[in-house]
């Protein structure tokens, strides 16, 4: 299936029903009064959270979302059938925007969380709701207000536990295919990836985590070059990224070291955090190298870098220092869980202490 992470559709809800004029007509009761009940209520749209699906396809083919209008009032004070709100599924990781303003509506992130996306129009009132001590026979009534209708930008930001960074053929799908079940294109050419996939690592039988493969970065990527911010999005949400670097690059003018730059250089520029998340630094394809050089030149790499975080040395076709990153990776996600439910638990005992000193 071809993954589509943008989708543009128009949200129309149903109109309020209008309210009814009519009045009580039955034998021995000249003067019944009004009776004409209010219209029903306007479906809303909402798009609804599943794990069911993982691209924004079926939007490029269903571009209009519309519920249905609510029913006109009737007489004897019976009110119109409200229409039924349309529950529209979408991708976890589903951000939702106003085309025509920019502003964010929301997102879309578990599993049956839905997200209003356009109110449905309020009911008309029948005349018997005008009805007062000084106009006994009313005949006014109100029409039901139209639903919202409005233009969503959708854009799906992958959601994974690891993201991968680097230049194209750095050999991120070799590594995410050498650690996980994915099996993402490979070949010698740069963009052999064009659009995100994800992995599932088993580190241990009971322990797993989610790793995404990412187009590859060029110069300009933060204003759009090559594949540019189109992917660097899903990088947002990662809890790590990894930065891979080719050791030995493959018909390039970049060493490693300007390689590993020019990426720190883009995501630094397209901001969002991403430039603050934690990041490790893969060198890969040190089977190239002469076994006695490796250490001394991964060395060099880091120390011209000045890179003080994890360094790891991997082969992802012969799988040399892959286990030992998934096991890294394991651990430090499983402690930063750790620290976030004692955060969360912090929080919700700071919460309780605050309502107790309100009693």
């Amino acid at each position: 299936m071809k993954f589509v992470d943008e989708a543009s559709v128009r949200a129309e809800a149903g109109n309020g029903g209008k309210g009814h004029v009519s009045f009580r007509r039955e034998k021995y009761i000249p003067f019944g009064g009004p009776d004409g009940g209010d219209g029903g209520d306007g479906g809303s749209v909402y798009l609804e959270g599943t794990e069911a699906l993982n691209t924004l396809i079926d939007m490029r083919f269903n571009r209009l979302l519309r519920a249905d209008h609510g029913q006109k009032g009737m007489s004897r004070n019976c009110t119109g059938r409200s229409g039924d709100d349309l529950i529209v599924p979408v991708p976890l990781g589903t951000i939702v925007y106003d085309d025509g303003t920019d502003e964010l509506i929301g997102e879309v992130m578990r599993e049956g969380e839905r997200l209003l996306v356009a109110s449905g129009g309020f009911h008309g009132l029948g005349n018997a709701r005008y009805k007062s001590s000084t106009n006994r026979a009313p005949r006014q009534f109100s029409p039901g207000s139209e639903g919202e209708h409005r233009v969503l930008r959708l854009e799906l930001k992958v959601l994974a536990d690891v993201g991968t960074l680097g230049l194209p053929n750095a050999g991120k799908s070799s590594l995410i295919r050498a650690i996980s079940s994915a099996q993402p294109k490979v070949a010698n050419y740069p963009f052999t990836t064009l659009h995100p996939s994800l992995g599932v690592v088993r580190a241990d039988e009971l322990r797993s985590f989610v790793i995404a493969d990412i187009p590859g970065i060029i110069e300009g990527a933060a204003e759009g070059a090559g594949l540019g911010n189109l992917f660097l999005r899903h990088l947002a949400r990662n809890n790590l990224l990894l930065h891979v670097v080719d050791v030995e690059p493959y018909e390039s003018d970049l060493d490693p070291v300007a390689a590993a730059r020019a990426a720190i250089v883009e995501i630094e520029k397209w901001g969002g955090g991403l430039a603050k998340k934690t990041r490790w630094l893969v060198l890969n394809k040190i089977d190239l190298l002469p076994e006695e050089e490796i250490d001394s030149y991964s060395k060099m790499i880091v120390d011209e870098l000045d890179w003080k975080g994890p360094v790891f040395n991997v082969s992802a076709i012969k799988k040399i220092g892959t286990k030992g990153l998934v096991h890294a990776i394991m651990d430090y996600l499983d402690e930063q869980k750790a620290k976030q439910l004692e955060e969360d638990k912090a929080k919700q005992l700071d919460n309780q202490n605050d309502v107790d000193d309100t009693i």
